[in-house]
């Protein structure tokens, strides 16, 4: 049976408004197993993008507790957190967030070049980011800059990016919401194969039934609730 990798047990997100507030998470139970792709579903504004950054964290729920196996991640410090982060999740976002002024292949460096834990050479560093970028298909374009790479490029080098640290779990939040239809299958394929063949946990958030299609089990998250 597979293990949990990340679980989160009642867990609650609202914002002050007014003399009221408004609830955006209600009450959610999630596990996300060792070796699956999890599709969470949902339309804009249900609290999809919100669960993401709390199970990633990088946005501290009001009530409930996030495990990331046996570290409850919200009673850490906010250091402490940001190692685990670094170490064992990796992020897809809808909007590449690479940065303008290097390369394909120091985009993809920069998560393990920023990490305070390394146990690898600057020489296996660059071996092992072109060999993610290989496994991307666009080796011939690793010295490429952003701005001279297509979107559907510019993904992939995000989806290599979020493999460098080696993470236990991918989260991506609408990785297809810039992608033209050819492109998004071309993205769907890349992370099936990875979870495939290198045995890659991914949860990936979407408002698109297409997109989650992909997954092993599929969740539907509506009005901040988890429903059947």
């Amino acid at each position: 049976m597979s293990k949990v990798i990340l679980s989160a047990k009642n867990v609650h997100k609202f914002y002050p408004s007014g003399n009221d507030k408004l609830e955006v998470l209600k009450a959610v139970d999630i596990e996300i197993k060792e070796g699956e792709i999890l599709s969470l579903i949902g339309q804009s504004g249900a609290g999809k993008s919100t669960l993401l950054h709390i199970l990633g964290g990088l946005d501290t729920p009001n009530e409930g507790r996030v495990f990331l196996r046996e570290d409850e991640i919200y009673k850490l410090s906010d250091s402490r957190r940001a190692l685990l982060r670094n170490k064992h999740i990796g992020f897809i976002f809808q909007f590449y967030h690479l940065l303008p002024e290097f390369t394909a292949l120091e985009n993809v460096m920069m998560p393990a070049l920023m990490s305070r834990v390394r146990n690898f050479s600057t020489k296996d560093l660059i071996e092992r980011a072109g060999n993610l970028i290989n496994q991307v298909g666009l080796l011939s374009r690793k010295h490429h800059k952003p701005s001279q790479l297509s979107g559907g490029e510019q993904q992939r080098i995000a989806v290599a990016r979020a493999l460098i640290n080696k993470p236990e779990l991918v989260l991506c939040d609408e990785p297809t919401g810039n992608l033209d239809s050819e492109n998004s299958k071309k993205l769907m394929k890349l992370l099936k194969d990875l979870n495939k063949n290198n045995n890659q946990t991914f949860m990936i958030v979407s408002h698109d039934a297409a997109v989650a299609e992909i997954g092993d089990k599929i969740i539907k998250i509506d009005d901040g609730k988890i429903v059947d």
